[in-house]
């Protein structure tokens, strides 16, 4: 009992946020996710605290990948934190106590309106604020390839999420298509480890085409002020399909997509690519959906 309530203390107080400097990241993970098993079976916290739990949880193992743990170590760190969880006696005046203490630890955390995830190369921006007549990022990443430039991410009106791409183009040139290419799991599998590492230029972590998702837009329209690149004055926005998201979530942290630009050639298509790093897309997909108060 007594190395269980030390446990558990520990769990309280690396819960919070902002505690990853507490702990390694895979240590931070294990605990992230037996709170976030117990209140799954116990109901210890409000539907905010519930929600800023599961987005510190998805957080915490991006930064355990990111941090040299394989695939196979996050796996079986989910594994045993989950059985360790499930021998937790809900009615335990202990757990009532550490219950306490996280609810208070991620108070202010459902009033948060923005938060940034950094990556290797790049960084996910999101913000929970809405605008009902206007169309803004609400998880995006800016990135540059060649002299051009894009904004991909979650975008909408009101409380809307879509997967969009925003570019402009220095030499003035408007793409017909754009097209998202995605390793598809079911025929490549975990990418290898050795290939994310940290620093690696993200062209370098994206799945063979033909390993991969091939994701066309849907939609292409005039890009709004709102969600342009920052300093651009006119830009092409375009939609994927909704099922998007969910092959974005499968993807590892340390991975990397390949978002497609198509032109129209004299005699075949040209194509300039942005590469968009996978990171904590999950989290702040997450920390959307954190109800706020």
């Amino acid at each position: 009992m007594t190395r269980r309530l030390a446990l558990l203390a520990t769990i309280a107080a690396l819960s919070a946020a902002g505690a990853a400097v507490a702990a390694g990241p895979l240590d931070l993970y294990y605990e992230r996710t037996l709170i976030v098993a117990a209140n799954e079976r116990c109901r210890l916290f409000p539907e905010d605290v519930s929600a800023a739990l599961l987005a510190a949880q998805v957080q915490a193992r991006g930064a355990a990948l990111r941090g040299g743990a394989a695939e196979a170590d996050t796996s079986r760190t989910f594994a045993n934190a989950r059985a360790r969880a499930a021998g937790l006696p809900c009615d335990s005046p202990d757990l009532a106590i550490i219950g306490q203490r996280v609810r208070k630890a991620f108070a202010g955390f459902s009033r948060l309106q923005r938060m940034t995830y950094p990556g290797d190369a790049n960084r996910w921006d999101a913000n929970r604020a809405t605008n009902p007549d206007t169309i803004i990022w609400r998880l995006s990443q800016s990135v540059a390839f060649g002299r051009d430039r894009a904004v991909f991410g979650l975008a909408g009106r009101g409380v809307q999420r879509q997967v969009m791409a925003a570019a402009t183009f220095a030499d003035g040139a408007w793409p017909y298509a754009a097209r998202l290419v995605i390793r598809n799991p079911g025929r490549a599998g975990t990418p290898p480890d050795i290939r994310l590492k940290s620093g690696s230029p993200l062209a370098g972590r994206t799945a063979p085409r033909q390993s991969s998702h091939v994701i066309l837009a849907e939609a292409r329209n005039l890009a709004e002020a709102g969600v342009l690149p920052r300093g651009a004055k006119t830009g092409i926005l375009f939609r994927f399909p909704a099922d998007t998201v969910t092959k974005l979530q499968a993807l590892d942290p340390r991975e990397a997509v390949m978002l497609e630009f198509m032109f129209q050639g004299r005699g075949a298509d040209q194509v300039r690519t942005a590469y968009i790093e996978v990171g904590d897309f999950s989290a702040g997909q997450a920390f959307l959906k954190v109800p706020r108060r």
